[in-house]
């Protein structure tokens, strides 16, 4: 059978070039970049101190990353803040970035995504009766992260 090709890189100084392309290419992680040079075969010490020159020249951000995190996932998925959270958490980022990640999202602009994911899922859904309509759609606006009660108000403000 054909083994995937495994390129070990034993150098510091490569693996810390091959890190400042991967970075560069798009906002990445402390865990994203600590599992690709573990993946790449670099030993422990080696990669915690190719992470610590990629914060020193300012390659690898948390703060930046999860601002781009946010953003990117609000405004081109339609994601709420819970998945993002979830997202975010997923990505082994703080707490404390997290919270002031989301206090980036403008509060209308939030109601008024929510308004739109609901209203492109309703009009793809087939269900007469109106309780289950109701269901499905705070089900689904459940699903893409957003609060119970903010759902629970978009849809009692909306006929269905």
């Amino acid at each position: 059978m054909d083994q995937p090709k495994t390129n070990k890189i034993t150098d510091q100084k490569i693996a810390l070039t091959k890190a400042e392309h991967y970075c560069a290419y798009q906002e990445r992680s402390q865990q994203e970049v600590r599992d690709k040079l573990y993946e790449w075969g670099l030993y422990p010490n080696v990669v915690e101190n190719v992470i610590i020159q990629l914060i020193a020249d300012n390659f690898l951000n948390e703060e930046r990353f999860a601002n781009a995190y946010v953003r990117g996932k609000f405004n081109q998925k339609g994601w709420g803040k819970n998945k993002i959270k979830q997202g975010l958490k997923f990505k082994r980022v703080s707490d404390v970035l997290i919270k002031k990640a989301l206090q980036n999202i403008n509060g209308d602009d939030y109601l008024q995504m929510l308004n739109k994911v609901l209203q492109k899922k309703e009009s793809l859904l087939s269900e007469k009766d109106p309780y289950k309509r109701k269901y499905k759609l705070q089900q689904y606006g459940l699903s893409r992260g957003y609060e119970n009660d903010l759902i629970l108000d978009v849809l009692k403000n909306r006929e269905l």
